[in-house]
């Protein structure tokens, strides 16, 4: 075949190919069998490596998935990406009108549009000349995170639109529900963990290093706005989407001043008709038809005054509040958390739910014990709705914050300030929890990243490079040489020593991340009992409970840390920026059920590192001598204390000679 020829049957295969991607992906339509289609592709991919000069950025070859980035850039977002207020009934909605029309001229808002809302990861996606250009995640609004690699593997987004000039499209990346139950058989098939929800997954997907997981799952992208260009309405820019050849919910509609009584009816209907859609929903978004209009209302906040999410009764349930734990959060904020029987709402598995502050306690009148009716907040966050007061057992305490604060904290003082419903750590900035935090990652008990002390991490927070743990494995050579205090060479040794700090023991990884009362010996011990972060972040208070050296303080410090959304959000970074910790079968280390203990200076090696040796092989390593104890190790000047229990026990003692031949030395 001459270039000419292949240049000619290229285009067709490309026109056919991507009227069947078109059908099959937006409409729901087969123009013909996928077997047939696979044809074709594979037609066009030979033609394309033998005239690769033919090759453009439109071709459907290139939305095949390419090497895996270091991080992702951020992107500041031309025009805010805005949230939405939510309301919960027709009353909320009404109030909302009436306050419209008394701001817009002639006090009457003539149409009103609405949509399902869907339940995804917000993306924004640009075109510019009709060529996709780049896709950007939501963000905090203002500022989101470049992950076009990923996006463009998704099937029902177009490469090439027929509009010129720069056009932006936002819509939600989702898993459609048949999808997402055929993944979770899979997992369940090949005895995997099973993923949480298709929210979840459709975003952990997008938010991957490596564009091949992007790839490998059923990711749609449904297009709820057109940014540019600005039509004068909302139906005209979801009709200009369509024509784009974007995928809708093709659930949007207009309404008049006079169908608000026909339009209150369609959102109870909608209600009980969302469970035939192909997808998740939490509920309907309400505009104001007119865009000129809305954009005049302005935002207030986080949100425009000229839109609302109408939230669809969530799920609900009862469960009994087990214990009342407070986590302490990045910015030293004091947050209660209720630890619940784990119970199902909303097609997953409820374990924990803020409690806000401690009027929310008072308000609610919540106590250990107490049977609880839960739902989720949008499909999404699990929140306590009411307390079962009839159902409450005999003898319980209203909860005292502050005596549970003196009790789960008491070297620490915490403070209210004033018109705030939070408590505080006293003296503690974000800047020095996270320093705090940092400078414990990388010690010698925890990953050991060299070149990580303290001067240095005080120098990558207060430039600003470094924000939470997971930034760390962001950092770049470039961006740290330029800092007072390094050169090329010694932010290369940091960047190269942080890189190796990605496949740790799960026991050092777990000792790490500085959950409280959670040292290196109880992190083995979780490590070995769990063999996963994930199985770990699941774990329920019994099943801790019933770990040998895990009581009732360890236990709710476990279950508060992974209560919180800034851990679990620390560890799914991490995840995605290759943290892989390693564990190995505890069987099958030699010292397994073995228990040591170490007195007295070693000239070998420094004592944190000896204890370490001994857990690497199984052993468990003690502060005090006990019957279990299999044997004392005693180096230079050991403490007379131990050494007359363990005689006065017949525990055998050993020298540093006997310790070394111990673990192979």
């Amino acid at each position: 075949m001459t270039k000419s020829e292949a240049e000619e049957r290229i285009l067709k295969l490309r026109e056919i190919i991507n009227d069947y991607r078109y059908h099959y992906h937006v409409l729901d339509e087969s123009i013909m069998s996928e077997a047939a289609a696979d044809s074709l592709k594979h037609e066009l991919a030979k033609l394309e490596e033998e005239f690769p000069e033919l090759i453009t950025p439109d071709s459907p070859t290139q939305r095949v998935a390419g090497k895996p980035l270091d991080k992702f850039k951020k992107v500041t977002h031309e025009k805010r990406m805005i949230s939405l207020a939510d309301v919960f009934s027709e009353e909320e909605v009404r109030d909302w009108l009436t306050r419209n029309e008394k701001l817009v001229p002639g006090g009457k808002i003539e149409e009103l549009f609405t949509d399902i809302k869907m339940d995804g990861l917000a993306c924004s996606l640009h075109y510019k000349d009709g060529m996709f250009v780049q896709a950007v995640t939501r963000g905090d609004g203002l500022v989101g995170e470049d992950v076009t690699m990923n996006v463009r593997t998704i099937e029902n987004i177009p490469i090439k639109i027929d509009e010129p000039g720069e056009v932006e499209v936002r819509g939600e990346i989702i898993i459609f529900k048949k999808d997402f139950e055929d993944i979770q058989e899979h997992q369940r098939a090949i005895g995997e963990k099973e993923f949480a929800n298709p929210r979840n997954l459709a975003a952990g997907s997008i938010r991957q290093l490596d564009p091949k997981v992007a790839a490998s799952r059923p990711l749609k992208f449904m297009a709820y706005d057109l940014v540019k260009p600005n039509l004068p309405t909302h139906k005209e820019a979801y009709e200009k989407l369509r024509a784009m050849k974007f995928r809708t919910s093709n659930e949007d509609r207009v309404w008049s001043s006079k169908e608000r009584k026909e339009l209150f009816s369609y959102i109870k209907y909608l209600d009980e008709y969302r469970k035939a859609l192909p997808f998740n929903t939490d509920g309907m978004v309400i505009k104001i038809n007119d865009r000129k209009i809305y954009d005049d209302l302005g935002i207030v906040g986080k949100t425009p005054r000229a839109a609302i999410a109408y939230k669809f009764p969530a799920e609900e349930s009862t469960t009994k509040v087990r214990d009342i734990v407070i986590t302490i959060g990045r910015t030293g904020a004091a947050t209660p958390v209720a630890i619940f029987d784990p119970v199902e709402v909303a097609g997953s598995t409820v374990r924990h739910a803020t409690l806000h502050n401690a009027d929310e306690i008072a308000r609610l009148d919540i106590r250990i014990g107490d049977t609880v009716i839960i739902y989720k907040a949008g499909d999404i966050i699990p929140q306590v709705k009411e307390v079962l007061t009839t159902l409450r057992p005999e003898n319980t305490k209203p909860f005292d914050y502050e005596e549970a604060l003196k009790e789960q904290y008491p070297e620490l003082e915490f403070y209210r300030p004033s018109g705030e419903v939070v408590y505080r750590v006293k003296g503690e900035t974000s800047d020095l929890i996270l320093k705090r935090a940092i400078e414990y990652y990388a010690s010698k008990p925890a990953l050991n990243i060299e070149g990580l002390g303290e001067k240095n991490v005080v120098a990558l927070v207060d430039s600003g490079l470094v924000s939470s743990i997971a930034d760390l494995y962001r950092l770049k050579v470039n961006d740290v040489s330029k800092l007072e205090r390094f050169a090329e060479l010694s932010a290369k040794n940091l960047i190269d020593a942080i890189e190796k700090s990605k496949t740790p023991t799960l026991g050092k990884f777990i000792t790490a991340l500085g959950i409280r009362h959670v040292g290196a010996q109880t992190a083995t011990v979780l490590a070995n009992t769990f063999g996963s972060i994930d199985r770990l972040k699941d774990a329920t208070e019994d099943e801790l409970l019933t770990i040998n050296d895990i009581g009732k303080v360890v236990a709710e410090s476990i279950l508060a840390w992974f209560a919180d959304e800034d851990n679990l959000k620390l560890i799914a970074d991490l995840k995605a920026l290759g943290m892989a910790p390693t564990h190995t079968d505890i069987s099958k280390l030699p010292l397994t059920g073995q228990s040591y203990i170490i007195t007295g200076t070693l000239s070998s090696m420094g004592r944190e590192e000896a204890e370490e040796k001994l857990r690497e092989l199984g052993a468990t390593v003690t502060s005090s001598v006990t019957k279990t104890t299999t044997a004392l190790i005693a180096g230079e000047k050991p403490g007379k204390g131990k050494t007359d229990k363990a005689e006065k026990l017949g525990i055998k003692t050993i020298d540093e000679s006997d310790f070394l031949k111990l673990i192979g030395k």
